[in-house]
């Protein structure tokens, strides 16, 4: 084992948890869960695995990321989540690191699946992320979705060899509706940050978007499943900024809503 915490947060995520657990226990002894108070057995199975799992309200996808960094019996932290599996390469490259500079953080590639089907081509065929990271100089950004690394300037980064397996969704309609929820909440995120709506995020943004990963990175060599990513991702990007002008238009109207985005988002 390696002076690394796991950090992962949870809601109802039995049907995926058991094998990112088992991934995670080559890496460690010390797993952390974060969980959302789920009503499956995603409690249970990670307590009965070892892992030291607590329920905490949910302030966030960033915050509660730090909320479980914060229970961390290591300073050194690889944030994973639940639909994750890190594969042997990644494990041994892992078990490979002196983990004694600070000012390095860790990037990994992604695998991506759309069902069984490993997606190799458009946007989430060159996924990679930062998760390996010393939480004595960084820490997770606070934003409800879409959080990022808040990294000191200067900081150095390297890429690990293997990859982490990410089982992202079954099927077209949990990627759709994955993209209404992700859309609602980057539109309160956009508005709480000022951005305004235009016509070129509006209309020209979704359609560059669709190109870039359907024509320009290939995902039309993944077949239907790349026609699906593609077509989704371009709603998805339309969506945000649909639903960030009816936000404003509410906030213009009633301003007292600007106070209570998170219901407004919920109801719209």
């Amino acid at each position: 084992m390696i002076p690394v915490s796991i950090v992962i947060i949870t809601k109802n995520e039995a049907e995926v948890i058991a094998d990112c657990i088992h991934a995670a226990k080559m890496i460690t002894d010390d797993i952390i869960i974060v969980d959302n108070y789920s009503t499956d057995e995603t409690f249970n199975i990670a307590r009965l695995l070892g892992c030291r799992i607590y329920q905490k309200n949910w302030d966030g996808y960033g915050a509660n990321k730090n909320k479980g960094i914060g229970l961390a019996k290591y300073d050194w932290i690889l944030s994973v989540d639940a639909d994750e599996i890190a594969d042997l390469e990644l494990v041994l490259s892992l078990h490979s690191l002196k983990l004694d500079n600070t000012g390095i953080v860790y990037d990994i590639k992604f695998k991506s699946y759309f069902g069984k089907k490993l997606i190799r081509h458009g946007n989430w065929g060159r996924d990679h992320h930062i998760r390996l990271f010393n939480r004595t100089v960084v820490k997770w950004s606070e934003a409800n979705v879409h959080e990022t690394l808040i990294l000191p300037g200067q900081m150095q980064i390297e890429r690990l060899d293997g990859c982490m397996h990410h089982y992202s969704v079954k099927d077209s309609n949990e990627c759709n509706n994955k993209a209404l929820y992700y859309a609602h909440l980057s539109a309160e995120k956009y508005l709480q940050a000022g951005k305004k709506v235009n016509p070129v995020k509006l209309y020209i943004s979704p359609i560059f978007s669709f190109i870039k990963g359907y024509i320009v990175f290939l995902g039309f060599l993944d077949g239907k499943e790349g026609w699906s990513i593609a077509k989704i991702t371009y709603k998805n990007k339309w969506l945000k900024y649909h639903y960030l002008n009816r936000l404003e238009n509410n906030a213009k109207k009633k301003p007292y809503l600007k106070a209570n985005l998170t219901r407004l988002v919920i109801e719209n």
